[in-house]
């Protein structure tokens, strides 16, 4: 059953209860992403301003887009212990108001992004977060078990913003990066979806171990998970990075595959956090070796 918008905003819609509206934990990644690949764009820093315009501009568009996603999937929330808590089943907030603050927000971000990064960064920007609402959301989430496979795309496209907004194009080494972060996407969510499937089950949602099973599932996440590496250690044939960057990718990669190698349903949680530094040292590679290169 769907919850109803609330007559009165219960606990007075406080400032914690906005920001969680915008999954802050998940915006983080776009520093992690963003902020490298226009250091390697620019071959050095492109500049404060910019850099902090762009980060600003999409942390915008991102936390609408979240905003959005908990309006569309606050049925499911509420019979979910992970999400239970967020502020629209917990009625902090009125879905109606977070409605309101999902479009604006987005639109801020469009704004901003126009005006300091060109509109090429602010349309790919505002396409990711239509993407993320209308297709991932609203069409595949609960319809398939690919759902994160297709839809978690739109999280790998502030890679994009970030090398439009330093060269006004998309390359083909940006282009690369998006894949990184596309193919890294299912392993990262999967082992989430893994530890709370029951969650899932109960709420309907055809989450890959859900629908498929635990061990078919982490067939599925090794397979992308060698993949993330050979993408990531082949950015390296290119031009645009050096030894640096092929030390860190190459190293981390050794690290993420052997976890993958060794996932069970017990070690699933853990993946999902070594998932998180992988990534983590693979952009910072970037921005070490475009620092290493000046």
């Amino acid at each position: 059953m769907v919850a109803t918008e609330p007559a009165v905003e219960v606990r007075g819609s406080t400032a914690r209860a906005w920001l969680a509206l915008t999954k802050p934990r998940i915006i983080e990644l776009l520093l992690v992403t963003t902020v490298p690949v226009m250091m390697i764009a620019a071959g050095g820093w492109p500049g404060t301003w910019l850099v902090v315009a762009t980060v600003a501009g999409g942390s915008l568009s991102a936390g609408g887009a979240n905003a959005l996603n908990n309006v569309c999937d606050r049925d499911i929330d509420q019979v979910m212990e992970r999400t239970a808590n967020r502020p629209l089943p917990a009625t902090d907030i009125s879905p109606r108001s977070a409605l309101i603050f999902g479009v604006a927000l987005g639109v801020a971000g469009f704004v901003v992004l126009d005006l300091a990064a060109g509109l090429l960064a602010a349309s790919l920007s505002t396409g990711a977060l239509l993407f993320y609402v209308f297709v991932y959301t609203l069409l595949l989430k609960r319809r398939t078990t690919q759902n994160i496979v297709i839809g978690g795309a739109a999280g790998a496209v502030p890679v994009l913003v970030g090398w439009a907004a330093v060269t006004g194009t998309v390359s083909t080494e940006a282009v690369l990066l998006f894949a990184v972060v596309c193919l890294w996407t299912p392993p990262h969510f999967w082992a989430l979806a893994i530890r709370f499937r029951d969650d899932y089950s109960r709420a309907g949602v055809p989450m890959l171990p859900v629908v498929a099973g635990v061990p078919a599932t982490i067939r599925q996440m090794r397979l992308y998970t060698f993949a993330t590496v050979a993408a990531s250690v082949g950015l390296a044939a290119g031009d645009s990075v050096g030894v640096v960057y092929l030390v860190a990718a190459a190293a981390a990669g050794i690290w993420f595959a052997h976890g993958a190698v060794r996932l069970t349903e017990e070690r699933a949680m853990s993946f999902f956090h070594l998932s998180i530094t992988y990534l983590s040292i693979v952009f910072g590679g970037l921005a070490l070796d475009a620092v290493v290169s000046l």
